[in-house]
C-alpha cells in the first residue's frame, strides 16, 4: 500500500460513515442536516483531489488490506484515470444533489432518511469504481441495487414509486446475479480475482473456451444496470422517485455503472466479433428506440428518462465498436452527458416544484414567468441536441465520425444511418423540451402560479450549465487532460490521435449532423399528427410484458411451492436425501471406480460385538420410535456405543465430548418429554414407510461405500501439519485442543456463538409460549396422576450434594489439562453442567435456582466476549485473529509451567457452554412451574428434633 493509496479505503468508507449522521442531525434542522450530509462527501472529494495529480501523471494508486488471501479475498482498491473520472462525478454531483435536495424536498418529507439513503448509494458507487478485487466489486454492485431501491421507493405513499423500486431491484438484481457468474469465470481463467491482474490477461481471456459465457453473463449485468434494450423499461418507471434521485442515479451514477464496467473490462473483453455484434448492436437499438419513445412522452421526467436510455445506448454503441478512438469518445460523452442531463433533470424538478405538474401539454410560456429556469433548461437542452458551442455537440460529432467508419455485417451504411436517425430524434425531443415548455403564450390554467425558485434550488443546475458552455467552447483546456488519462485507462494502450475542438472540417460527420438537426426540426414541426398516430398505434409495452412475465413466474412458483412445501418434514427429507443419493450414484457410476490399495484392518471380537450392538440399537430406534421414552433410552445407548468406538480408535477427546454431550442431551430431552404424550401417533401409511425405508437403506449403503472408498485409499491430509506444529505453533501437546483454540479457533468461536444463540432462542421461545395461546393448555395440565410421591429421594439429594464439589473439581481439572491432555473448556463446561443438572433433578428447581447467583444470560455474554477479545488481542501483535501467544512462568514453590492466551479463549468457551446448557434447562423447567407442578422450596436437610427429613413443597 503506497502512502497516497492509503487514502483510497478512507474515501470509500467515508460515505458509509456519513450515513450515520443525517438521522441525528435532522433534529437540529433541515439546513444542519444537509450541511453535515455534505461533509463526508466534501472530505472524500478533497482527498480525491489530493490524489488527482499523481493519477494525471499516469500513476495507478493501489491499496490492499488482506482478508482471506488463500481464497483470493482482499479489501483492495486502485485509482487510475477511469476511476478518477467516475469518482469525481459521483462525489461532485453528490454535493450538488445534496444542495438541490435541501430546497426541493418539502417539510413533510423525512429528509434525514433521504440523505442516509443517498450516502449509502454514494458509498456503493464509489466502491464499484475504486475496487481492485472483483469479488469486492460484486458486493458494492449489489449494494447499489439495494440502496437505489430505497431511494426510488422513498415516497412510500405513491404506488408507482413502490412498483418502480421493485421493478428496478428485480431487473438489476437479476442482472447482478448473472454478472457474478461471469466474474467468477474470469477469475478462474486468470487465476486471480484482482482486477489489475485480470486487465493484464486480455489475450488469455479471449483465447479461453469460457470467454463467450463470461462475456454474456457480464454483459447481462451491464445491460440491466444501464437500461439497455430489452431491459430499458425499468428506468422510466424509476422516475416516480423524487427529482434529486433521478438527477443523481439516473443521469450521473447508477445507470452509468454498467457503462463503467464495460469501459473497465474493455481491454480484456473487446476486440472480438462477439463483443462487436452484441454490444454495438444492443447500443444502437437502444439509442434509436429510446429516442423515438422520448419524442412522444408528455411527462417531462419520462421524456428525459427515455433520452437517458438513448444516450446510454450511444455510449454502449461506442464501446461496442471496439476501436480505441471510439472508447475515448465514449469517455468524453460520459462527461458531457453528466453535465447537461443532471441539469435537465433538476430543471424538470424545478418546473414540477413550482407549477405542480410535469405534463408538457399543460405547460408553455414559462420563459416569461421563469426566466432563470428557462435559461438553464435551454442551455442544457441545446447541448443534448448537439448544437454547436455546447459540449454535447463535440462528442456527438465525434460519435457520428466513428459511426461513419463502422460496417455492420458487411454493410457500410447501416450503422451511420441508424446513428444519424438517433441523433435526429435527439434533436427533435430536445427542441420539444424547449419549445413546448418555455415558449408559446402564457397560460391562465397552470395548477400553480409559476415563478423562479430561490437561489438554493437553481444554483446546482446553473453551475452544470456553466460547465456545459465552458467545455463546449474550450474543450481541450477544461477536460482535455481528464479525457486523455481516463481514455488511456480504458484502452490500456497509447492514445490514438484525436482533437477536442469545435471545427473538424468538412467530414461525413458534418453532413450527418446537418441532416440530424434539420430533420429533427422538421420532425418536431409535424409532432402533433405524428403523436396521434403514435398514441393510436398498437405496439408492445415492455412494462406489460414484464408484469405478465412476473405474474406467470409467481403463479408457477406458488403452484410448485404448494405442491412440494406442504409442511411435511418427512417429504422434504425424502426429496433431499433421495436427490443426494441419486447424484452420488451417478458420480460413482461415471467416475471409473477402482479398488482401493489399502488392506482392511483386522476386526477384534470386542469391536465386532460393539458394532452389532450399535446396529441392533439403531434398528430398535427405527422399529420402536413411536414409544418416545424407549426411543430416547436407545438413542442414549447409541451415543454411548459411539463414545466407546472413539475410545477404541484412540480418540479420548472425542469420547469425552461425546459422553458429555450425550448425557446433557438426554437429560434435557427427558425434561422435554415430560410435557409430551408417551407415544407418537401413527401418521405414515405403509407405502410411505416402505418408501422411507428404501431411501434410508440406499443412503446407508452409499455412505458406507463412500467411507470404504476413502479408508482403502492413500490420501494426504493436514493432520501431519497439525501434529508437527501443535506444540511449536500453539503451545500445547493435545493436538485436538490446539486445533480447536488456535488452528481452527475461528470455527470454534463461531460454534460457541451459535450455541449461545440457541440457548437464547429457546429462552425466547419459552417466553412466547408462556405468554401465548399455549399457556392456557399448560395451566390445565394434570400433574396429580402418575407422579411419584417421592420425587426427590433423600439418597439422591445427599449423593448429588456430595458429588457437586467433586464434579466441579473434575471440571476444573479437565479444563486446566485440556491444552496438553484430553479435556478443554467445552468438555469442562458440559461436566459442570451435568453436575448442576443433577442438583436440579435431586432437590427441585426452586431450591436449586435460588442457590445460583449468576444469570445464565450473563455467562453466555461473558463467554462470547472473553473469547472474542482474546482473538482480537492477537491483532495488537500484528498476528491473525486468535493466534495463540504462550510462554513459561516460574513461580516460587511451583515448578515451571506454560501459560498461553488459548487459556483465556478456552475460558470463554467454558462459560458460553455452561451458560447455554443451563439456560436451556432453565427455560424448559419454567414450563413445569408455570403449569403448577409442585417444587421444593426447602433444603430437605435432616432435622434432629424430628428425626426425619423435612421437605417443604409449594403448589
Amino acid at each position: 500500500m503506497t502512502n497516497a493509496g492509503a487514502l483510497l479505503p478512507i474515501i470509500a468508507i467515508l460515505p458509509f460513515l456519513g450515513a450515520l449522521v443525517p438521522g441525528l442531525m435532522i433534529r437540529a434542522g433541515r439546513t444542519a442536516c444537509a450541511s453535515f450530509t455534505a461533509v463526508p462527501t466534501a472530505l472524500a472529494l478533497a482527498m480525491l483531489i489530493l490524489l488527482a495529480p499523481a493519477v494525471m501523471r499516469g500513476e495507478v494508486l493501489q491499496a490492499e488490506i488482506e482478508w482471506l488471501p488463500q481464497l483470493g479475498l482482499s479489501v483492495s482498491f486502485f485509482l487510475d484515470g477511469l476511476g478518477l473520472l467516475f469518482a469525481g462525478m459521483i462525489l461532485g454531483v453528490g454535493l450538488l444533489i445534496t444542495l438541490y435536495a435541501r430546497f426541493y424536498l418539502s417539510g413533510e418529507d423525512p429528509m434525514g432518511q433521504f440523505y442516509t439513503y443517498l450516502l449509502l448509494f454514494q458509498g456503493a458507487m464509489l466502491g464499484i469504481v475504486l475496487s481492485d478485487n472483483i469479488l469486492l466489486l460484486l458486493i458494492f454492485w449489489e449494494l447499489t441495487s439495494l440502496s437505489s431501491f430505497l431511494l426510488i421507493g422513498y415516497w412510500k405513499h405513491l404506488p408507482e414509486g413502490r412498483q418502480g423500486a421493485r421493478m428496478a431491484l428485480a431487473v438489476t438484481g437479476a442482472g447482478g446475479l448473472a454478472m457474478i457468474g461471469g466474474m467468477l469465470i474470469l477469475g478462474n481463467i486468470v487465476g486471480s480475482y484482482q482486477l489489475t491482474d485480470i486487465l493484464q490477461a486480455g489475450d488469455q481471456i479471449r483465447a479461453s473456451e469460457w470467454y463467450l459465457p463470461a462475456l454474456i453473463l457480464i454483459l447481462l449485468g451491464c445491460f440491466t444496470k444501464s437500461a439497455q434494450f430489452p431491459f430499458h423499461f425499468w428506468l422510466p418507471h424509476a422516475m416516480a422517485a423524487p427529482t434529486p434521485v433521478s438527477a443523481y442515479l439516473h443521469s450521473a451514477t447508477m445507470v452509468k455503472a454498467g457503462v463503467f464496467l464495460m469501459a473497465r473490462m474493455w481491454p480484456v473483453l473487446s476486440g472480438t466479433d462477439a463483443w462487436f455484434y452484441i454490444v454495438a448492436t444492443t447500443g444502437l437499438i437502444t439509442m434509436v428506440l429510446g429516442a423515438l419513445i422520448a419524442l412522444f412522452k408528455d411527462d417531462l421526467k419520462a421524456l428525459l428518462a427515455f433520452s437517458t436510455v438513448s444516450h446510454l445506448g450511444l455510449l454502449t454503441m461506442l464501446l461496442g465498436f471496439g476501436s480505441p478512438l471510439a472508447a475515448v469518445v465514449a469517455v468524453f460523452h460520459i462527461i458531457n452527458h453528466l453535465t447537461f442531463k443532471a441539469a435537465l433533470f433538476m430543471t424538470a424538478g424545478i418546473v414540477d416544484h413550482e407549477t405542480h405538474t410535469r405534463d408538457i401539454k399543460r405547460l408553455g410560456g414559462l420563459r416569461h414567468l421563469m426566466p432563470v429556469t428557462f435559461a438553464i433548461g435551454t442551455v442544457a437542452a441545446l447541448s443534448m441536441a448537439g448544437i454547436p458551442l455546447f459540449n454535447g455537440f463535440l462528442s456527438k460529432e465525434m460519435m457520428l465520425e466513428e459511426a461513419s467508419h463502422t460496417a455492420w455485417a458487411g454493410s457500410s451504411w447501416a450503422v451511420p444511418a441508424l446513428a444519424t436517425l438517433g441523433a435526429l430524434l435527439s434533436v427533435a425531443y430536445s427542441f420539444r423540451f424547449i419549445l413546448h415548455v418555455f415558449f408559446g403564450p402564457v397560460r391562465d390554467d397552470y395548477p400553480a402560479k409559476p415563478h423562479d425558485p430561490g437561489f438554493g434550488m437553481w444554483a446546482a443546475p446553473a453551475l452544470l450549465c456553466v460547465l456545459v458552455v465552458l467545455i463546449g467552447i474550450f474543450p481541450a483546456l477544461i477536460v482535455g487532460p481528464l479525457v486523455a488519462v481516463a481514455g488511456g485507462a480504458v484502452i490500456q494502450a497509447e492514445l490514438p490521435y484525436y482533437s477536442l475542438k469545435i471545427w473538424h472540417g468538412v467530414t461525413p460527420a458534418l453532413f450527418m449532423s446537418i441532416i440530424a438537426v434539420a430533420g429533427g426540426l422538421i420532425l418536431l414541426s409535424r409532432h402533433r399528427p405524428l403523436d396521434r398516430i403514435w398514441q393510436n398505434a398498437r405496439r408492445p409495452e415492455a412494462k406489460d410484458i414484464f408484469d405478465g412475465l412476473v405474474a406467470r413466474i409467481v403463479s408457477g412458483c406458488r403452484a410448485l411451492t404448494e405442491a412440494t412445501h406442504d409442511g411435511a418434514l418427512s417429504r422434504y427429507l425424502a426429496i433431499f436425501v433421495a436427490a443426494t443419493v441419486t447424484l452420488g450414484a451417478v458420480a460413482w457410476s461415471g467416475g471409473g471406480h477402482v479398488t482401493g490399495t489399502r488392506a482392511m484392518l483386522p476386526v477384534s471380537p470386542i469391536a465386532a460385538i460393539g458394532f452389532v450392538l450399535l446396529i441392533v440399537a439403531t434398528g430398535s430406534v427405527v422399529m420402536m420410535h413411536r414409544q418416545r421414552f424407549l426411543s430416547l433410552v436407545l438413542i442414549g445407548v447409541i451415543g454411548m456405543m459411539i463414545s466407546g468406538g472413539f475410545v477404541y480408535l484412540s480418540a479420548p477427546d472425542l469420547a469425552l465430548t461425546q459422553i458429555s454431550v450425550e448425557t446433557v442431551t438426554i437429560l434435557l430431552l427427558l425434561l422435554a418429554l415430560h410435557f409430551m404424550p408417551k407415544t407418537t401417533p401413527l401418521e405414515s401409511s405403509g407405502l410411505r414407510r416402505g418408501r422411507d425405508a428404501a431411501i434410508a437403506v440406499a443412503t446407508g449403503v452409499g455412505v458406507a461405500a463412500l467411507a470404504l472408498a476413502f479408508l482403502t485409499r492413500d490420501f494426504s491430509t493436514i493432520s501431519d501439519f497439525h501434529l508437527a506444529n501443535s506444540y511449536t505453533g500453539g503451545g500445547g501437546t493435545n493436538v485436538v485442543n490446539v486445533i480447536l483454540v488456535d488452528f481452527r479457533g475461528y470455527d470454534t468461536y463461531g460454534e460457541i456463538i451459535v450455541l449461545g444463540i440457541a440457548g437464547l432462542t429457546i429462552f425466547a421461545l419459552m417466553e412466547a409460549l408462556l405468554n401465548g395461546p399455549a399457556a392456557r393448555r399448560l395451566r390445565n395440565m394434570d400433574f396429580s396422576q402418575d407422579r411419584s410421591r417421592d420425587r426427590h429421594p433423600l439418597m439422591m439429594v445427599v449423593a448429588t450434594r456430595v458429588m457437586m464439589p467433586i464434579a466441579v473439581m473434575v471440571g476444573i481439572f479437565i479444563f486446566l489439562r485440556g491444552h496438553n491432555q484430553p479435556g478443554g473448556g467445552f468438555v469442562a463446561g458440559l461436566v459442570i453442567s451435568i453436575a448442576l443438572l443433577m442438583q436440579y433433578m435431586a432437590s427441585g428447581f426452586a431450591w436449586a435456582q435460588e442457590k445460583q447467583k449468576i444469570e445464565y444470560h450473563t455467562l453466555i455474554g461473558w463467554g462470547a466476549l472473553i473469547a472474542g477479545l482474546t482473538g482480537a488481542g492477537a491483532w495488537l501483535g500484528g498476528a491473525p485473529f486468535l493466534t495463540s501467544i504462550y510462554g513459561y512462568i516460574d513461580l516460587p514453590l511451583i515448578e515451571e509451567f506454560g501459560l498461553g492466551s488459548a487459556f483465556a479463549f478456552d475460558l470463554g468457551v467454558f462459560l458460553t457452554v455452561l451458560g447455554a446448557v443451563m439456560l436451556m434447562l432453565y427455560s424448559l423447567s419454567r414450563i413445569a412451574r408455570f403449569a403448577g407442578e409442585t417444587t421444593n422450596i426447602g433444603p430437605m436437610d435432616y432435622d434432629p428434633s424430628l428425626k426425619t427429613s423435612t421437605v417443604e413443597q409449594k403448589g
